[in-house]
C-alpha cells in the first residue's frame, strides 16, 4: 500500500450528489426547468465539493462546459454529481454531471455535464493552498489529464482569440456580414 500524505485527500473525500425535485415555480412559459435555476443548483454543489476538499470557503472562477443536452421537466429528480477532478495549488476543478429521472416511468436522461473552477479562500479573504488528490483508480488519473489538457486549450485558444481581436479589422472582414442575419444602420 502506498503511503498518503496527510495534506492530500482522495476524490471520494469530497465527492457530493445533490437531488432536487423539480417544482413548477422553478419552470419557465414553456414548461421546462429555467437553464438558471439548474446553473444554481450546479454552483452549490461544485461550492460544496470544493469546499469539503479544501477545508476552506471556496467561490467560483469559471464555468465551463454548460450545454443543456436535454430539457428538464416539472416534476422530474435532478441529481447532481461532483467530483474533485484537478487541483491547483488554491484551485480547485469540479466535475459535474446531471441527469434527470422521471418518477413514474424511472427513465434517467444525462442533462449535461459541466465544469466549474473554484479557488479556495483563506480567514484573510486571499487565495489559499488546497490539499493534493489522490488519484485511486483510472479514471481519476484520466480526468485529472485531461483537465490539465483542457486547461492548456484554454489557454491556446485565449491567446489565439485575443490576437484575432486585436488584428481584426471592420473593412476586411465585412464580406463575412454577407448571408448574415444583421444589418448595418450607418454610414461606414
Amino acid at each position: 500500500m502506498l503511503a498518503i500524505l496527510p495534506d492530500f485527500r482522495s476524490v471520494a473525500y469530497s465527492r457530493t450528489t445533490l437531488t432536487e425535485l423539480m417544482i413548477p415555480s422553478y419552470a419557465n412559459f414553456g414548461g421546462k426547468i429555467h437553464g438558471g435555476i439548474l446553473l444554481s443548483l450546479m454552483d452549490k454543489v461544485a461550492y460544496t465539493c470544493a469546499a469539503k476538499h479544501a477545508g476552506n470557503y471556496c467561490v467560483t472562477v469559471t464555468v465551463d462546459g454548460v450545454n443543456f443536452l436535454q430539457p428538464v421537466e416539472v416534476g422530474e429528480l435532478v441529481s447532481l454529481m461532483a467530483s474533485i477532478n484537478y487541483v491547483g495549488r488554491t484551485s480547485l476543478l469540479v466535475g459535474i454531471k446531471v441527469t434527470a429521472e422521471n418518477v413514474r416511468t424511472g427513465v434517467m436522461k444525462h442533462t449535461n455535464t459541466s465544469y466549474f473552477t473554484m479557488v479556495a479562500k483563506g480567514e484573510d479573504d486571499k487565495p489559499t493552498e488546497v490539499p493534493g488528490l489522490i488519484l485511486e483508480t483510472r479514471n481519476q488519473v484520466r480526468r485529472y489529464l485531461e483537465a490539465i489538457k483542457r486547461k492548456e486549450m484554454k489557454i491556446q485558444y485565449a491567446d489565439q482569440f485575443n490576437n484575432v481581436k486585436s488584428n481584426l479589422t471592420i473593412e476586411q472582414e465585412l464580406y463575412k456580414l454577407q448571408g448574415e442575419r444583421c444589418q448595418i444602420g450607418f454610414e461606414l
